[in-house]
């Protein structure tokens, strides 16, 4: 019997383990859950002996793939997949996966959220400002951008985005304004939300040139990865541009220099939340069953992600 292993620090929640489990027992699978483990070498240790592997934020590092002789697919429980070792999967010939759209609700909720609770100075009783007909910008325009979109629309704001890889026509058709450029996108919006991935071009793009464009009282909203942002940019603008704000579902590492100094004008949520709901935790826990069967199976490489 094919094992897949469930190897996740921050766990699923219990009823996606349990419709995960339901998933695989019906295909003929076993399911091996391995939660909140202390160290990376457990992880290496646990990996041994499964044909598929499902993770969230975990590491697949070199020497984790190298250790699973018998892994055949490893599946990424949401969008990004910086932290599986692409080369390392395709060297031991595994499948590497995403599961994308699969927690895209989640994340363009969080980010209306966040940006209605900055609008409103985090409710503290004095008066704030209002979204409707504000310039929303979308920095790449995928699946989570879409959702964002579809909801800041229910806000009555106007919608731009900037995304070399979808068509413009694509985006008018779907009540969007494209921009030709990035510096276009940051010089025409009152509030941009990033959704970029984490990759060698994009690690360190969101710097004070780019967001010293932004209009007076700009706000930033990072529910992609903190990598992405130069951070010693990031304290130069603040520093600078006390109008700006600056909010994230993952804190950045000068975190502590912004709440000593700019109080009001950020928020990071405790740990990375853009998937946290249960929806989504089943969503994507599904998802990730039913490709692990599909690649095994069938040969489905949909969403493969490494070459």
């Amino acid at each position: 019997m094919k094992k897949i292993l469930i190897a996740t620090q921050k766990p699923f929640a219990p009823v996606a383990v349990e419709k995960m489990k339901a998933i695989a027992k019906e295909k003929g699978y076993a399911v091996e859950v391995f939660e909140k483990y202390a160290e990376q070498a457990d992880l290496v240790n646990a990996v041994a002996d499964a044909d598929a592997m499902i993770i969230r934020s975990d590491k697949a590092t070199k020497e984790v793939l190298d250790a699973a002789k018998n892994l055949k697919v490893i599946v990424r429980a949401g969008a990004g997949y910086d932290n599986i070792d692409l080369d390392a999967a395709t060297a031991n010939n595994i499948v590497a996966m995403n599961t994308p759209g699969q927690n895209s609700n989640a994340v363009g909720e969080l980010v209306l959220g966040m940006m209605v609770y900055m609008a409103r100075n985090g409710y503290n009783g004095k008066a704030g400002t209002e979204l409707r007909a504000k310039k929303l910008g979308i920095h790449a325009y995928g699946n989570v951008g879409r959702y964002v979109a579809e909801i800041a629309r229910g806000f009555g704001m106007a919608i731009y985005a900037y995304d070399p890889f979808v068509d413009n026509a694509k985006m008018q058709a779907e009540g969007i304004t494209p921009c030709a450029s990035v510096e276009e996108l940051y010089s025409t919006c009152d509030f941009v939300s990033l959704h970029i991935p984490a990759n060698d071009k994009t690690k360190k793009s969101i710097n004070f040139e780019l967001l010293n464009k932004m209009p007076k009282g700009g706000m930033l909203i990072n529910t992609a990865r903190k990598e992405v942002i130069d951070e010693d940019d990031l304290l130069k603008l603040m520093g600078t541009r006390p109008d700006f704000s600056y909010v994230s579902d993952i804190a950045p590492d000068c975190a502590h220099i912004i709440a000593d100094k700019y109080e009001g004008r950020f928020f990071f949520t405790p740990k990375k939340m853009g998937a946290q709901t249960s929806e989504a935790n089943i969503n994507a826990g599904i998802a990730a069953i039913n490709q692990i069967i599909g690649v095994i199976e069938d040969g489905d490489e949909t969403y493969r992600v490494n070459k």
